[in-house]
């Protein structure tokens, strides 16, 4: 075959290769929650879901977006973003209609042991009430829209403001990567507070580790910003660290081993 035939087939495999790189970046994220998802939906039960991860997730990816108006980076990262703020609104929604209709369920079973027949819906808590003892445990989904929109509405100004700043730029990009990175931390903590992984998925920490390990190559191999490379071997190293704990905690047991199961944290690929 002559050269210029191979390198005709050649150029058609490397724009397959990118593109399917860039889709695995757009959409590989919100791969672990498209099971989690289904489970909730499926038993009506949403105690193994923290919705703190997708207040994470929503503030790192708004950040990341804000970021890109201020330095152009790749745009698989920019609709990855965008699809997580999608993907993480769908997740609070449906965890916020089935905790307030579990809460119901409670009211109504204990008011049907009792004489009463009135029954008492759960007290009503909005992001209006401004009461930090409540922050991100609202009773409506649109209470979550209104926080999401005034975060997004004050940090879009103070964007608009300093985009001529590179200070103020460069920051704002580490703190949406970073604020991503952070996010397998409270699973090491808390395995660190038990001296045990007991209830947490091995095979949900492998997923977490490959993600990190292909999206970090990625950011690499892309000269992207400088931020995204950083926070994302620091990811690795945290999901790494995790499955030091496993194999620590199992072979050289800190304490009894619990048979309370504890839910596994879930986080960005």
């Amino acid at each position: 075959m002559e050269p210029g035939g191979l390198e005709w087939l050649l150029v058609p495999m490397q724009q397959l290769v990118s593109w399917g790189a860039a889709g695995a970046m757009v959409f590989g994220g919100v791969v672990p929650y498209i099971p989690q998802y289904r489970d909730i939906r499926r038993t009506q039960n949403a105690e193994g879901f923290s919705t703190y991860v997708c207040l994470v997730l929503l503030v790192a990816n708004i950040l990341r977006i804000l970021f890109w108006f201020g330095r152009h980076f790749e745009s698989p990262l920019l609709w990855q973003s965008i699809i997580m703020i999608i993907t993480m609104l769908l997740m609070l929604k449906l965890c916020t209609e089935v905790r307030v209709s579990n809460e119901l369920n409670v009211k109504r079973r204990s008011f049907a042991d009792s004489k009463d027949e009135e029954i008492k819906a759960p007290p009503k808590r909005s992001y209006l009430d401004f009461d930090l003892n409540y922050f991100w445990h609202w009773s409506k989904f649109t209470d979550y829209v209104q926080c999401v929109l005034t975060f997004t509405g004050v940090t879009g100004y103070i964007t608009y403001l300093w985009l001529d700043s590179s200070l103020f730029v460069e920051t704002l990009g580490f703190l949406a990567v970073f604020t991503e990175a952070m996010l397998g931390v409270p699973q090491l903590y808390r395995n660190y507070q038990n001296r045990s992984t007991e209830g947490m998925s091995i095979k949900m920490v492998l997923m977490w580790t490959s993600g990190d390990t292909f999206k970090t190559v990625y950011f690499i191999l892309n000269q992207a910003p400088f931020q995204f490379s950083i926070c994302g071997l620091l990811q690795v190293f945290v999901d790494i660290a995790i499955l030091l704990q496993v194999y620590l905690y199992s072979h050289y047991p800190q304490k009894p081993v619990s048979h309370t199961a504890h839910p596994a944290s879930t986080k960005a690929l």
